[in-house]
């Protein structure tokens, strides 16, 4: 229902924007596209819960959802305030807190430290996404160039 939804919010607003075609996309191409994409799979997924039988819905789990959201929400207030290593390390840590399998090996924090340095290096250095990668908080302890 939330993809149905999402996708049909995102065909009304888009319904305006100049479509093109395949060769010569418009600015409305590619949400369009996303949007009805969007809507099918929505649409399919609702006639399959109907067909398909399953385990009933448990009691909706409050904790996780918190903790996701805080997640997201950290991640947006160290940004630009602690760097996108912070960040990042604060973001998979909350929200892998969430689950209640979690817990710390050090297999996964070596995997932690790859997505961050890989993530630092792709989207940073790379491709020249405006992130520091320390932020206001940490530029006065942090004396390597490359690193601002």
């Amino acid at each position: 229902a939330i993809c149905l939804g999402i996708g049909a919010t995102a065909l009304w607003v888009g319904q305006d924007y100049k479509f093109g075609s395949a060769g010569r996309m418009g600015p409305g191409y590619f949400p369009l596209v996303l949007a009805t994409l969007l809507v099918v799979l929505g649409a399919i997924s609702i006639v399959r819960s109907f067909i398909v039988a399953g385990e009933p819905i448990s009691a909706f789990v409050w904790q996780p959802m918190f903790l996701i959201l805080l997640a997201t929400a950290l991640f947006g207030f160290l940004l630009p305030r602690a760097g996108v290593v912070i960040a990042l390390l604060a973001l998979c840590l909350v929200s892998a807190a969430a689950s209640n399998q979690f817990r710390f090996e050090w297999k996964a924090t070596a995997g932690l430290l790859v997505l961050i340095a890989f993530c630092v290096l792709v989207f940073v250095k790379g491709l020249g996404v405006p992130m520091p990668i320390t932020g206001s908080w940490l530029q006065p302890f942090i004396s390597i160039p490359w690193l601002r």
